[in-house]
């Protein structure tokens, strides 16, 4: 039998393929256990839905069931990382894959009137979107890019459980003894872990002599000092903190112990950011733009993988959500309604501080938002604008994969 009459069979259900034509392959991911369906262009079911293991042997079953590269489209949701691997065997394998924002899908069954929900359903809805919709298969970031993104990312979780154990020493100290931030303000400082980790709570400070406290060194170099010490050692004898047993005593001593570990730790993934993004092709060349910092670049590149994958910068900063959005109802006129939600939320935070600084210190940039306040728009509205013109400047520097110069972003 031919090609194109050829039955194929596929642990205990029928497979049909027509040789050359299109196949729409839906797959629902999840953890251990996926599901995928296949339709043809017609909207015919040539594979009724069917479960298949995250594993060499679930990938193979699939892959012998689906179509030559060119002839199938597989469209699947990006659901947390379970994605990723099962993107990547089915790219290596020459295959289009179209990763999809699960809100879209949502939406899309929505307006199929569709309410039950399994997983067998989900991979039929995720093919029949690939057959009606035909989304642009998803082109991944370099090897490079993804390097970064995983370091940004895991930085990015050191800094969460740092700031935790900020949030936790703050706790313990204004129950010990509150008085201490009068005199060391910032409790994630090597001054406050140093003091605090030999003498936990105001009844320990209260205790030490003026001599030793003073010399406590807390980086390496600097010492306390006399003055401080005396000052924390008058306010430890008359401090209202109540709370002075052995409870609070460790729990102050392990957290200054995680601070200055998840310090050291946080010190050591910027400079292996750094590396990376010095390695990095379009990276490297983001931070000539004055205020895109290399933290920015790393991030950057990061969520966007190279931005000169993007048609225009225009396409670019839809993605990021550095686009206005507009109310509109009845006869009313239309009018601003602040940046449209949709959109990289991530990067947008990222550029906020950045877009700040660039205005007052960046000239060409400092020039555009002083024209557009001048026109009288709001101080607001007009940092958006300059974000905007800041991702034009990213997407000409990586398109012309040079250092940036002004007229790049005219």
């Amino acid at each position: 039998m031919d090609k194109q009459g050829h039955e194929h069979r596929l642990r205990g259900f029928r497979l049909i393929r027509t040789g050359g034509a299109m196949q729409f392959v839906g797959i629902d991911i999840a953890s251990e256990t996926h599901v995928f369906a296949i339709l043809d262009a017609d909207g015919t079911v040539l594979a009724k839905p069917k479960p298949f293991t995250e594993d060499a042997a679930g990938h193979g079953a699939l892959l012998a069931a689906l179509a030559p590269p060119g002839e199938a489209l597989v469209v699947m949701e990006a659901t947390g990382h379970y994605w990723k691997n099962l993107f990547a065997v089915l790219a290596a394998k020459g295959y289009e894959v179209a990763l999809i924002n699960p809100l879209r899908t949502h939406r899309f069954q929505g307006e199929s009137l569709e309410r039950t929900k399994t997983d067998a359903i989900d991979a039929l809805g995720l093919a029949r979107f690939g057959r009606e919709k035909r989304p642009s298969p998803t082109r991944l970031g370099s090897r490079a890019s993804e390097e970064l993104r995983e370091l940004v990312r895991h930085r990015d979780r050191l800094r969460q459980d740092f700031d935790d154990r900020v949030r936790q020493l703050r706790r313990l100290v204004d129950l010990g003894f509150p008085e201490f931030r009068r005199y060391v303000r910032t409790l994630d400082s090597m001054l406050a872990t140093a003091i605090l980790a030999e003498y936990p709570t105001a009844e320990a400070v209260a205790k030490a002599t003026p001599r030793r406290l003073a010399k406590l060194r807390y980086d390496g170099r600097h010492a306390v000092g006399s003055e401080l010490a005396d000052q924390i050692i008058a306010a430890a004898k008359r401090s209202v903190g109540q709370h002075h047993g052995p409870a609070y005593r460790v729990q102050v001593r392990d957290i200054c112990q995680d601070l200055d570990l998840w310090r050291r730790r946080l010190a050591d993934r910027d400079d292996d950011i750094t590396r990376l993004l010095d390695e990095h092709e379009v990276g490297s060349l983001l931070t000539s733009i004055d205020g895109i910092g290399p933290s920015t670049a790393a991030r950057l590149i990061a969520e966007l993988g190279d931005p000169a994958r993007f048609d225009s910068p225009a396409a670019l900063a839809a993605y990021v959500g550095v686009i206005p959005a507009l109310r509109h109802s009845g006869k009313r006129r239309p009018t601003r309604a602040g940046i449209t939600p949709i959109g990289n939320a991530r990067l947008r935070t990222a550029l906020w501080m950045p877009t700040l600084t660039a205005v007052r210190r960046n000239p060409w940039l400092k020039a555009f938002y002083d024209r557009l306040r001048a026109q009288g728009k709001p101080p607001k509205l007009a940092l958006v604008a300059a974000m905007r013109k800041l991702l034009v400047a990213v997407y000409a520097v990586a398109k012309a994969r040079k250092p940036f110069v002004p007229k790049l972003a005219d």
